[in-house]
Protein backbone atom coordinates (compact mmCIF):
# COMPACT_ATOMS: atom_id res chain seq x y z
CA UNK A 1 0.00 0.00 0.00
CA UNK A 2 1.42 3.49 -0.99
CA UNK A 3 0.38 6.59 1.65
CA UNK A 4 0.82 10.31 0.31
CA UNK A 5 0.03 13.41 2.16
CA UNK A 6 -0.86 16.81 0.05
CA UNK A 7 -0.53 20.09 2.53
CA UNK A 8 -0.78 23.70 1.33
CA UNK A 9 -2.23 26.43 1.85
CA UNK A 10 -6.40 26.72 0.86
CA UNK A 11 -6.44 28.35 -2.99
CA UNK A 12 -3.45 26.25 -3.85
CA UNK A 13 -5.87 22.83 -5.11
CA UNK A 14 -4.79 20.28 -2.43
CA UNK A 15 -7.51 18.64 -2.20
CA UNK A 16 -8.27 18.66 -5.93
CA UNK A 17 -4.70 17.48 -6.05
CA UNK A 18 -5.74 14.46 -3.89
CA UNK A 19 -8.35 13.93 -5.95
CA UNK A 20 -6.83 13.56 -8.48
CA UNK A 21 -4.47 11.38 -7.99
CA UNK A 22 -7.17 9.08 -6.21
CA UNK A 23 -8.94 9.17 -9.55
CA UNK A 24 -5.98 8.30 -11.65
CA UNK A 25 -5.98 4.97 -8.84
CA UNK A 26 -9.62 4.04 -9.53
CA UNK A 27 -9.41 4.65 -13.61
CA UNK A 28 -6.59 1.90 -13.38
CA UNK A 29 -8.76 -0.43 -11.45
CA UNK A 30 -6.98 -0.14 -7.84
CA UNK A 31 -8.29 0.76 -4.72
CA UNK A 32 -7.69 4.23 -3.44
CA UNK A 33 -8.86 6.06 -0.55
CA UNK A 34 -8.75 10.12 -0.12
CA UNK A 35 -9.36 11.94 3.40
CA UNK A 36 -9.28 16.00 3.43
CA UNK A 37 -8.75 18.06 6.18
CA UNK A 38 -8.62 21.91 6.20
CA UNK A 39 -9.05 24.73 8.59
CA UNK A 40 -12.05 27.41 9.06
CA UNK A 41 -11.39 29.16 6.35
CA UNK A 42 -11.23 27.26 3.00
CA UNK A 43 -9.00 29.74 0.54
CA UNK A 44 -5.82 30.82 3.21
CA UNK A 45 -6.46 28.35 5.49
CA UNK A 46 -4.36 25.04 5.77
CA UNK A 47 -5.38 22.05 3.77
CA UNK A 48 -4.14 18.58 3.58
CA UNK A 49 -5.36 15.22 2.29
CA UNK A 50 -4.26 11.85 2.91
CA UNK A 51 -4.70 9.63 -0.28
CA UNK A 52 -3.81 5.73 0.12
CA UNK A 53 -3.73 3.47 -2.56
CA UNK A 54 -3.24 -0.84 -3.28
CA UNK A 55 -4.52 -3.18 -5.40
CA UNK A 56 -6.15 -4.55 -2.94
CA UNK A 57 -8.62 -3.39 0.14
CA UNK A 58 -7.15 -0.68 2.20
CA UNK A 59 -8.54 -0.81 5.58
CA UNK A 60 -7.44 2.68 7.59
CA UNK A 61 -8.12 5.46 5.29
CA UNK A 62 -6.23 8.41 7.94
CA UNK A 63 -2.42 9.00 8.01
CA UNK A 64 -0.03 6.61 9.61
CA UNK A 65 3.06 6.48 7.86
CA UNK A 66 3.42 8.49 4.42
CA UNK A 67 5.39 7.41 1.54
CA UNK A 68 5.44 10.84 -0.13
CA UNK A 69 4.46 14.33 1.51
CA UNK A 70 3.73 17.30 -1.45
CA UNK A 71 4.33 20.58 0.27
CA UNK A 72 3.16 23.25 -1.13
CA UNK A 73 4.41 26.07 1.53
CA UNK A 74 6.46 26.31 4.09
CA UNK A 75 4.37 25.73 7.07
CA UNK A 76 3.00 22.85 5.22
CA UNK A 77 6.49 21.52 4.90
CA UNK A 78 7.93 22.18 8.21
CA UNK A 79 4.78 20.60 9.55
CA UNK A 80 4.92 17.20 7.78
CA UNK A 81 8.18 16.81 7.29
CA UNK A 82 8.49 14.33 10.19
CA UNK A 83 5.76 12.01 9.26
CA UNK A 84 7.25 10.88 6.20
CA UNK A 85 8.77 7.16 6.63
CA UNK A 86 12.56 6.88 6.54
CA UNK A 87 13.20 6.46 2.97
CA UNK A 88 10.08 8.52 1.79
CA UNK A 89 10.25 11.26 -0.83
CA UNK A 90 9.32 14.76 -0.45
CA UNK A 91 8.01 17.08 -3.18
CA UNK A 92 8.22 20.36 -2.57
CA UNK A 93 7.00 23.78 -4.43
CA UNK A 94 10.74 25.35 -4.90
CA UNK A 95 8.58 28.49 -5.11
CA UNK A 96 7.59 28.82 -1.85
CA UNK A 97 9.50 25.99 0.47
CA UNK A 98 13.11 26.14 1.30
CA UNK A 99 14.14 22.60 1.88
CA UNK A 100 17.70 23.27 3.59
CA UNK A 101 17.83 21.49 6.58
CA UNK A 102 15.63 18.59 5.77
CA UNK A 103 15.64 15.17 6.76
CA UNK A 104 18.64 13.01 5.67
CA UNK A 105 16.78 10.05 5.36
CA UNK A 106 14.48 11.13 2.89
CA UNK A 107 14.27 12.35 -0.63
CA UNK A 108 13.78 15.71 -1.72
CA UNK A 109 12.73 16.77 -4.91
CA UNK A 110 12.11 20.17 -5.59
CA UNK A 111 9.63 21.20 -8.55
CA UNK A 112 9.23 24.84 -9.23
CA UNK A 113 5.71 24.37 -9.80
CA UNK A 114 4.84 28.03 -9.96
CA UNK A 115 6.93 29.55 -12.45
CA UNK A 116 6.53 26.47 -14.04
CA UNK A 117 2.38 27.68 -14.59
CA UNK A 118 3.30 30.91 -14.69
CA UNK A 119 4.99 29.70 -18.06
CA UNK A 120 2.67 27.23 -19.19
CA UNK A 121 0.35 30.52 -19.35
CA UNK A 122 -1.76 28.53 -17.08
CA UNK A 123 -1.40 29.94 -13.17
CA UNK A 124 -3.98 27.35 -11.66
CA UNK A 125 -2.06 24.62 -12.94
CA UNK A 126 0.64 24.31 -10.22
CA UNK A 127 -1.39 21.45 -8.70
CA UNK A 128 -1.67 19.20 -11.61
CA UNK A 129 1.97 19.92 -12.32
CA UNK A 130 2.59 18.13 -8.98
CA UNK A 131 0.15 15.60 -9.58
CA UNK A 132 2.30 14.77 -12.17
CA UNK A 133 5.54 14.97 -10.65
CA UNK A 134 3.87 12.65 -8.02
CA UNK A 135 2.68 9.81 -10.55
CA UNK A 136 6.16 9.59 -11.93
CA UNK A 137 8.44 9.69 -8.92
CA UNK A 138 5.48 6.96 -7.44
CA UNK A 139 6.70 4.69 -10.57
CA UNK A 140 2.96 2.84 -10.60
CA UNK A 141 1.39 4.71 -13.31
CA UNK A 142 2.39 5.29 -16.92
CA UNK A 143 2.00 9.29 -18.13
CA UNK A 144 -0.89 7.84 -20.24
CA UNK A 145 -2.42 6.50 -17.46
CA UNK A 146 -2.08 9.48 -14.97
CA UNK A 147 -3.22 11.60 -18.03
CA UNK A 148 -6.75 9.32 -18.84
CA UNK A 149 -7.17 8.91 -15.31
CA UNK A 150 -7.41 12.71 -14.80
CA UNK A 151 -9.42 13.33 -17.90
CA UNK A 152 -12.41 11.00 -17.22
CA UNK A 153 -12.42 12.48 -13.68
CA UNK A 154 -12.88 15.99 -15.20
CA UNK A 155 -15.06 14.84 -18.32
CA UNK A 156 -17.83 13.45 -15.39
CA UNK A 157 -17.42 16.78 -13.68
CA UNK A 158 -17.95 18.34 -16.70
CA UNK A 159 -15.12 20.14 -16.90
CA UNK A 160 -13.68 18.90 -20.22
CA UNK A 161 -13.10 22.66 -21.55
CA UNK A 162 -9.82 21.94 -19.03
CA UNK A 163 -8.91 19.09 -20.86
CA UNK A 164 -5.56 20.20 -23.02
CA UNK A 165 -4.10 22.90 -20.73
CA UNK A 166 -4.36 20.20 -17.82
CA UNK A 167 -2.79 17.51 -19.82
CA UNK A 168 -0.26 19.68 -20.84
CA UNK A 169 0.50 20.20 -16.91
CA UNK A 170 0.61 16.98 -15.81
CA UNK A 171 2.99 15.69 -18.55
CA UNK A 172 5.17 18.52 -18.01
CA UNK A 173 5.34 17.48 -14.48
CA UNK A 174 5.94 13.82 -15.19
CA UNK A 175 8.65 14.90 -17.82
CA UNK A 176 10.55 16.64 -15.09
CA UNK A 177 11.49 13.73 -13.19
CA UNK A 178 12.56 11.59 -16.62
CA UNK A 179 15.48 10.07 -15.81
Amino acid sequence: MKELVFAGFGGQGILTAGVVLSQIVLYKGWKATWLPSYGPSMRGGTANCTVKYDEKYIYIPGMEEPDLLLAMNMPSFQKFQGVVKPGGTIITNSDLVDSKGAREDVTIVEVPCLSIAEELKNPRGANIIMVGAIARVMEDFTMQEAIDGMNDMFRKKGKEKFEAQNTIALERGYRLLDK
